[in-house]
């Protein structure tokens, strides 16, 4: 019987594994073999050798390392304002009543709806010099001169909150769906406060879809490139532009490759790490709590 469900469950991830293989497994393999190669303009670019070559090049260079520690600045402080913001937007949406709260659920996953390209062009005419921000101080008095607010890290990091926000909110919101109310009930019947009900009850609980939440927005800021190239310009280089300079500006392939290999294995170091410290911290608490 036993084995009849494992064929059976073999059989029906079977189509998902090879999908899965078939268009990412492959082209990451695929990616990280170009990576080996080596380049040379003069000879018409691509060199049959293999070697690490590109990898000893980029993580030797100080020019790059600017660049990863400007990635993974901006990707701690998004998901960080995304926690801030998501979380208690969630918590309150969840408390709203219809019509009320599908209104405002609609309007926060507003920019899930909209391209990334037209968003993003819409900030950059919101920041401009000539745009309405500057406009509105100007008129209230608040600065003699237009800010530069486009091209700087700051706009940076506040258009990827706004496009990245839903997404916490989405996480945080299915696991609020799962909360036990009377939990909460039951801390209040016994004289606890709002604020403890919330931080000693209400976080714990809903600390797995923080998790998933940030891990997607600290994935998606580190490899985001539309947003990056559009707001933060040719001068605010993070890894995802830099890889795109290599390959179309350079040429150089087997440089871009292991740029973009480094990203990946880099994203995929710091979520395990943080997924495992956080789950480690959450069972400890909910353990305590127990």
């Amino acid at each position: 019987m036993s084995r009849n469900r494992a064929h059976h469950g073999l059989t029906l991830t079977l189509p998902a594994a090879l999908y899965f293989i078939l268009l990412l497994a492959v082209p990451l393999a695929l990616t990280f073999v170009l990576s080996l190669r080596g380049f040379n303009l003069d000879v018409g670019g691509i060199v049959d050798t293999t070697s690490l070559h590109n990898y000893v090049a980029v993580l030797s260079d100080p020019y790059y390392y600017t660049i990863f520690l400007r990635t993974l600045f901006l990707s701690v402080a998004v998901t960080l304002l995304c926690v801030l913001v998501g979380v208690p937007e969630a918590y309150f949406l969840f408390r709203m009543r219809d019509p009320w709260r599908s209104l405002c659920l609609v309007a926060v996953l507003g920019p899930l709806l909209v391209s990334v390209v037209v968003r993003t062009l819409g900030w950059s005419i919101l920041l401009g010099r000539e745009g309405p921000v500057n406009a509105l101080l100007l008129k209230l008095g608040l600065v003699a001169h237009p800010i530069h607010m486009l091209f700087t890290l700051g706009a940076v990091i506040a258009v990827m909150v706004h496009v990245l926000v839903p997404l916490m909110v989405l996480s945080v919101w299915t696991s609020l769906t799962r909360l036990d109310p009377a939990v909460g009930h039951a801390a209040r019947s016994l004289g606890a406060g709002r604020g403890t009900v919330l931080w000693r009850v209400v976080l714990p609980q809903i600390a797995p879809g923080i998790l998933s939440g940030s891990l997607i927005v600290f994935a998606l800021t580190a490899s985001a490139f539309a947003t990056p190239a559009l707001i933060g310009g040719r001068r605010l280089k993070v890894v995802a532009t830099t890889a795109y300079d290599e390959f179309l500006g350079t040429l150089n392939w087997p440089r871009g490759a292991a740029i973009a290999v480094i990203l990946l294995v880099a994203n995929f170091v710091i979520i395990a790490a943080y997924n495992r410290v956080v789950e480690r911290r959450v069972t400890r608490r909910l353990g305590g709590a127990s």
